[in-house]
């Protein structure tokens, strides 16, 4: 089997870009084993770009962006060996949540268990109409575990449990009114709002937009007092570079014209 994992760097007008995808379109974009290390490896190798301002997820094809964590994988599993794989995604889907820069999800299709978890570490969800969302663990016998913590943060506590009580999908539309993913669009548009999402966030500081990143996390997992004052520190670095001065200088010579 080849790559499961395919990567490409774009160079935008506002910088540059990374696009990752999950192929294996066969089987719905299934998370083997392999290919969560190649995902992993992937991701953490953008880390270290200092001229990265944006990565895109998606998984190939027109059916998926991922059916999640492959069933055959979680059938051969044992207890000796549960954790180890469970703990391989975690690392996974902490290198998403520890990306310097914003990741879109764009959501192509079916958005299923680990998948989800995957997206829901991303910073931003895209979908395509036709994409479906559900976390059906407890039909196969084991509960959701490691990110699906992230969902009750994004859709509340009582939406998050329906998906992980019952394991019922939910149609993009309901994932909209649930707030899961931020925007829903006919799938011949997707890459047109993705491409405008990159946009706008390429309109931001570059220092700015890592700061905000890891702001953002900051108030996700930070007691408030904490919080607010990391973010007082991150504000005044912000003038240690001259990016405020420089982006605040352009803003108003263009306000004079």
């Amino acid at each position: 089997m080849g790559k499961l994992i395919g990567s490409a760097l774009e160079e935008r007008p506002g910088g540059r870009v990374a696009r990752i995808v999950i192929d294996n379109p066969a089987k719905l974009n299934a998370l083997s084993a392999a290919a969560i290390h190649e995902l992993t490896a992937a991701l953490r190798s953008l880390h270290a770009d200092p001229k990265l301002r944006a990565v895109v997820l998606t998984g190939a094809g027109a059916k998926a962006f991922s059916g999640g964590v492959d069933v055959a994988d979680l059938g051969a599993s044992t207890q000796a060996t549960a954790r180890a794989g469970i703990t391989r995604l975690h690392a996974c889907i902490t290198a998403v949540r520890e990306s310097p820069v914003p990741v879109i999800a764009r959501v192509n299709g079916y958005c299923i268990g680990g998948a989800l978890e995957l997206a829901a570490a991303c910073d931003l969800r895209i979908a395509a109409d036709h994409a479906r969302f559900g976390m059906p663990e407890v039909r196969l016998g084991i509960p959701s575990v490691i990110e699906a913590a992230l969902l009750p943060r994004l859709m509340g506590a009582g939406r998050a449990r329906w998906l992980l009580l019952t394991g019922e999908l939910i149609d993009a539309a309901e994932a909209l009114r649930w707030g899961l993913v931020e925007r829903v669009v006919d799938a011949v548009l997707l890459d047109v709002e993705v491409d405008q999402a990159l946009d706008a966030i390429l309109a931001g500081g570059d220092a700015a937009i890592r700061a905000q990143k890891r702001l953002n996390r900051a108030y996700e997992e930070l007691p408030f007092a904490e919080a607010v004052q990391l973010s007082i520190d991150e504000f005044a670095r912000a003038y240690e570079g001259g990016e405020p001065q420089r982006m605040i200088a352009d803003y108003l010579r263009r306000r004079r014209k």
